[in-house]
């Protein structure tokens, strides 16, 4: 399961690279994974600190650091 959460947190960063900072809704909607699978590849992401998040009128936005 670690393998795969690793492959899919390369898979978000890559996402987030070319959007460059984005809505978290959108950024799910175009990983094409499922909520949580997305979620945990997140948060290894965030762990890692290659990740920044942001709120803007009430809307929950990631960054790369």
């Amino acid at each position: 399961m670690l393998h795969t959460i690793g492959e899919n947190a390369g898979r978000i960063w890559q996402l987030i690279n070319e959007k460059d900072e984005t809505q978290l809704k959108e950024l799910l909607k175009c990983s094409k994974m499922e909520e949580p699978d997305f979620y945990m590849s997140l948060g290894w992401l965030a762990r890692e600190g290659k990740v920044a998040f942001s709120e803007e009128d009430e809307t929950h936005m990631v960054s790369l650091v």
